[in-house]
């Protein structure tokens, strides 16, 4: 289809999405911080610094991208938010579950740790039956409402190859931590644990799963919040290397492919929003008076 309908985006879907940016905002702060307190100061103790600050910077980034959901226009450019944040937050609550023994929840833990957890639980129990309620809502009024169409924007040949193969390669390597953790951390380029290896693939999987989408959504101005939140997501993981780039084994393979992906992460990033930008103007000309 050469056209796309532009749908209101739901007030309870952007009250939703505003929320779950300050709530990744604070997982993020503790753990992009704080790296050193995690037994005080989160769900689970995480002994690899430059693992919880891989964690805060998801999670940071996460925010923009919920943030820029929150303040689209329309369904269309908040669904590839709402549907990546659903991922996550069901794979993350899976991965709770499986490893629920290693979570702050007893007595022997501080009262901080524990408050954490509690609300760990909560929020990954909540939000993705309430955000997959909101999205069965917005797309019957999808279906139902009359809507404004538009033509279609499609990215360059060469920006839809890369969303491709980025994808292929996050959902991968996510996928693999999460079912075969132990093995498929070998390829990671810092020691992982079960546990750490899981949320690091949640996270990859997530992150795969945006750029699928978008390749499938297949609209400049509605793979636009995948534009933000890969640029920050670049940005903070290159201040996480700064700060505990020791952890990594430089010489080895996985090092390697680390930089690559981040490298294609940003080139993607900035492209979106420079043709995002190229779009406005060009729109803003078109609707001037001649």
């Amino acid at each position: 289809m050469n056209t796309v309908a532009d749908v209101p985006l739901a007030p309870a879907m952007r009250r939703l999405l505003l929320l779950a940016a300050v709530l990744v905002f604070l997982a993020g702060l503790q753990l992009y911080l704080f790296p050193l307190r995690t037994a005080d100061w989160f769900a689970w103790t995480i002994d690899a610094p430059m693992t919880a600050v891989f964690l805060g910077a998801s999670y940071w980034s996460s925010a923009v991208l919920e943030v820029a959901g929150a303040r689209a226009r329309d369904w269309n450019e908040a669904r590839l938010a709402v549907w990546t944040v659903l991922v996550f937050t069901t794979l993350t609550l899976v991965v709770t579950l499986v490893h629920l023994d290693k979570f702050h929840l007893g007595a022997e833990n501080p009262t901080s740790a524990r408050v954490v957890t509690v609300g760990w639980l909560a929020v990954y129990a909540v939000v993705p039956v309430v955000m997959v309620t909101l999205a069965w809502l917005q797309t019957r009024q999808a279906r139902t409402v009359g809507a404004r169409s538009r033509a279609r924007r499609r990215p360059p040949a060469g920006l839809r190859a890369l969303l491709v193969a980025i994808a292929v390669v996050l959902l991968g390597l996510g996928v693999a931590l999460l079912l075969v953790p132990v093995e498929a951390a070998r390829l990671w380029p810092w020691p992982l644990t079960e546990l750490t290896a899981r949320a690091v693939g949640a996270w990859l999987v997530g992150l795969g799963w945006a750029a699928g989408h978008a390749r499938l959504i297949d609209d400049l101005p509605s793979i636009r919040p995948l534009g933000f939140t890969g640029s920050a997501f670049v940005v903070l993981q290159g201040v996480a290397l700064v700060r505990h780039g020791d952890a990594l084994d430089w010489s080895g393979a996985p090092a390697v492919g680390y930089l690559v992906g981040l490298a294609a992460i940003g080139v993607v990033s900035v492209w979106i929003l420079a043709l995002g930008r190229v779009t406005a103007a060009d729109a803003g000309a078109s609707a001037s008076p001649r």
